[in-house]
This record gives C-alpha cells, structure tokens and sequence, in this order.
C-alpha cells in the first residue's frame, strides 16, 4: 500500500470519527434530557461499566488499555456536554456569580493588611504596591496572617507564595488547606537582597549571616564566596535586618533589602546579591470573603483526586480541551494520608468567559473534593 493510500484512508476514518463524535455527544445530552425529565439520576454507573468494557473487548486485547482510556475521555466530554445543555448551574458557578455582582468595582485604596514579619518586610512593599494606603499589621507567622483574616481583625493578609528561583513557600500551601479564604489580587516583586551589617564592619570581619530560609536559597552562590560563615534561619528577612542593627556584634550580617538597609540604619557590603538578575517573588492578597474585581484573568483552586490510575490525566485533559492555559501545578501530601496528595491549579482564563464556568461545574463533579480559592487579577 502506498503512502498517499494510507493517508488517504486515515483521512476518511478521521471524518467518519469526528462525525459519529458529533453523534454520540448528540446522543449523550438526549439521553440526560430524558432522564432528568424521569426524575431519574444523571448518571447510570452500572451501563457505564458494562459500555466500557464492551468498548475495550471490541478493540481487542492488545488495544484495550488505550481503548479505556478512549472511552473515559468520551464519558467526560459527554457528562461536560450534558451538565451544559440543562443549563443548570452548580452551587459554586451560582457563588461565583454572586460575588462578580456583589464585589466594588474598584480595588480598595485603604484596607487594614496582616504581614509576616516587621516594617521592611517583602510582604509589606508588596502590600504598600497593591494598596495606596495600607494599615499593616506586623504578625509573627505566615499561619497568623491566615489567623488575622479568619478573625476579621484585618481585611486582607499578603503572603508570599513561590518565588522565581527558589521555589514555592510550601508553607502557605500546607496552610492554605487548613484556612477558608480567598485571593483577591496577586502581585510579582522584584527582590533584591543585599549583604547588610553595622556601619563600619567590614565584610571579611563578618561570621555568621541571618536571613529568611528563602532568601538564603535565593542567594546560595555569594554565600559560598564567603566559607565558613554560620547560616542562621530568621522568621523575615527585615526580622533578620532588625536583629543585626540591634545587635551587640560587629561581626553579623543580615541578607536583607535596600529600604531594611535604609530603615535600621545598616550599611551594604554586598548589593544585589541573588543568584539570579531576575528575582522575582510571588505575593497573593487574601481576603475572608470571596471578592472577584473587574479584569480578573486568573483562577486559582486545589483539589483532591481518587487514587485510581488517570485520575490527573482526565482533569488536565478537561482544561486542555475548554483551551484554557494552566500556568502552575503543585502538589502536596495530605496530612494522615500516606502517598495522597492535594493538588494546587493556577488556570489563566478570564472569569466572564463561558469556557471558565463550564470547567468550574465540571471540574466540581470530577474532583473527590473541590475548593474554589478565587480568581483575580495579577499586578507587577
């Protein structure tokens, strides 16, 4: 057989393909019509099972692996096809809706802001960007700025999330399934950390640095140009800043930023010190309540999922066939569960788009549990 016969050939079976899909999704959203109108349940698990494995012996043995797999996207495009032809949104797509009605048109200028760490801090330059006027609220630990927002004693909580050379703040994400809430905004900050001591000491004197674990990952090549300094962990880089200035030694540097530099009135042995020119850190504004400003292109949620085999696959495949782009995936383990994990999604897709709604319903019914974490708009 030649090569323009076969493709010839596999042209045709593409169409006859596509037109029985167009069939068979024709014949899926039927048939839930009627059984809705039985009063019957949407789903018949039972003829699920028997079609599937019909569908599989028909491949034949050495096809029926991927002829499963074949059959379980069918399934999913056609629950997807139904769910939206009876039109009857889910509790969180009516949630959503509420709160694209309810929330002001305008990102507040002055709000009340919990912040890891003292004045200097990231997360307070990164709350004086995303608020013209920012009550901050200085709290010992990431967890207290979850605290803060769940007791109403602030409005919102900044929070560093992942940064571009070190990684994501597992932290936060171990917290944020701990804490209802919801991002209102998010913001990327360009970080600079500078090797910062007493006015008068000189580099070659110092031996021990203080910094964030963060900022001490980011900086991981200048530190080895300094060998057998100590490496001592802070709570906040402006925490660490703070404690030299305030410190009896003459032989302590902190890796902090210039205004930390500036405000405790320490002097820059070294400037610019990260591994990498482009620095840049992640911040998430949080909120107790879900608010979704004009302009929001991006969807953060987390997940659970059963432990069976193509239980990811069949959600990625869904956000890839509504064309929307997934811009972070991160897992974490459950607490008490051995080997099962949470899965955390950042999805790029404007929150007006009907595309976005369908997955919200979808992604609901396909998911062992499901939290909406909110959508917003990013700022640099």
């Amino acid at each position: 057989m030649e090569l323009d016969e076969i493709k010839q050939q596999l042209d045709e079976l593409d169409i006859e393909m596509s037109r029985l899909f167009a069939k068979r999704m024709e014949l899926a959203v039927t048939q839930a019509e009627v059984r809705a109108a039985r009063g019957l349940a949407p789903v018949d698990a039972a003829g699920q099972r028997e079609a599937k494995q019909r569908f599989q012996q028909t491949a034949g043995e050495s096809l029926s692996g991927y002829a499963g797999v074949v059959w379980s996207t069918l399934q999913d495009v056609a629950q997807s096809c139904q769910a939206a032809a009876l039109g009857e949104p889910s509790a969180l797509c009516e949630r959503i809706a509420r709160s694209l009605e309810s929330t002001s048109q305008l990102f507040p200028e002055s709000a009340t802001v919990a912040c890891q760490g003292v004045e200097g801090a990231y997360a307070q330059i990164a709350a004086d960007k995303l608020f013209q006027d920012a009550h901050i609220s200085y709290v010992r630990s990431f967890e207290a700025v979850f605290s803060a927002i769940a007791s109403g004693f602030c409005q919102y909580g900044v929070l560093p999330l992942e940064n571009s050379t070190a990684g994501s703040v597992n932290r936060i994400y171990d917290l944020m399934m701990q804490y209802n809430f919801s991002i209102v905004r998010s913001l990327r900050l360009k970080v600079d950390h500078n090797l910062l001591a007493r006015p008068g000491v000189k580099r070659e004197e110092i031996k021990e640095v203080f910094s964030h674990e963060q900022a001490i990952a980011q900086c991981q090549e200048f530190l080895k140009t300094m060998p057998g300094v100590k490496v001592t962990v802070c709570e906040n880089t402006a925490v660490a800043a703070k404690r030299v200035a305030e410190s009896d030694r003459k032989d302590v540097a902190a890796l902090s930023s210039h205004a930390c530099g500036a405000l405790y009135g320490l002097d820059t042995l070294a400037a610019d010190v990260q591994d990498k020119g482009n620095n840049y850190t992640r911040f998430i504004c949080i909120g107790k309540q879900p608010e979704i400003f004009p302009g929001a292109d991006r969807t953060s949620v987390m997940l659970t999922l059963s432990h069976r085999p193509g239980a990811l696959y069949r959600v990625m495949s869904r956000i890839t066939a509504l064309g929307i782009n997934l811009t972070k995936l991160e897992s974490r383990p459950l607490p008490d569960r051995d080997f099962e994990f949470m899965f955390y999604f950042d999805l790029e897709t404007s929150v007006y788009s009907p595309r976005f709604i369908q997955l919200m319903g979808d992604l609901e019914q396909m998911c062992e549990t499901f939290r909406y974490l909110g959508s917003y708009s990013e700022v640099v």
